[in-house]
């Protein structure tokens, strides 16, 4: 992590990356509030983002940006930041404290700063003041979700917190637990519930 440098400066929408999308979940319905609100009220916020390189990453105000680039406008204004890409995830985690990020969404993150930025799990735990053991359990939880269930995660098609619940379930019953919750239209109580009882039930059934 580096100081708190902040820069602001307008930028081409193309040039504005954002990789940090895979820590986030976005609705499609949110998007398109974002970029309908953009076309009418112009932006309201800056975008906030480090240099990686020779590129800028967005590390918050991702929908916005994306909105940019659909709309197709001359530039937006970022606020660039003095960070690294750790620093930024740490930055994406504050800026996002009082509205809260899903327990999917602080376990990518986690899972980011382990596997891309090679950080111990004590050291995520100092930067995102968290205690050790809850690193633990969010790392645990981005690694137990099946391809299938996440790519269903990020669709819109299962709940965030449903498939919480479904990472209680080995990976290889994950996918037809979640065609179940998704073809019968089960509420995340519901979805909580017949993971219990598939877990409580016997093993040869």
């Amino acid at each position: 992590m580096t100081g708190d440098g902040i820069v602001s400066i307008e930028v081409a929408p193309s040039e504005l990356l954002d990789s940090l999308s895979a820590v986030r979940l976005c609705a499609p319905e949110a998007q398109q509030q974002i970029q309908l609100s953009l076309s009418r009220l112009g932006q309201l916020t800056p975008v906030q983002a480090y240099r990686s390189g020779p590129s800028l990453e967005i590390f918050d105000g991702i929908k916005g940006g994306r909105a940019g680039r659909a709309l197709s406008g001359p530039t937006l204004r970022v606020d660039v930041h003095a960070l690294d890409a750790p620093g930024a995830k740490v930055r994406l985690l504050r800026c996002n404290e009082s509205t809260g990020l899903t327990e999917l969404e602080e376990a990518w993150l986690v899972r980011s700063l382990y596997r891309e930025d090679q950080l111990s799990q004590p050291r995520i735990g100092q930067l995102l003041s968290r205690h050790k053991s809850w690193v633990c359990r969010r790392l645990a939880l981005a690694e137990d979700l099946s391809d299938e269930l996440t790519a269903n995660v990020r669709l819109g098609l299962i709940p965030a917190t449903a498939a919480v619940d479904l990472t209680r379930l080995q990976r290889c019953k994950q996918d037809a637990v979640a065609q179940v919750v998704t073809r019968r239209g089960l509420t995340t109580r519901q979805t909580a519930q017949l993971v219990d009882a598939l877990l409580s039930a016997p093993q040869t059934e």
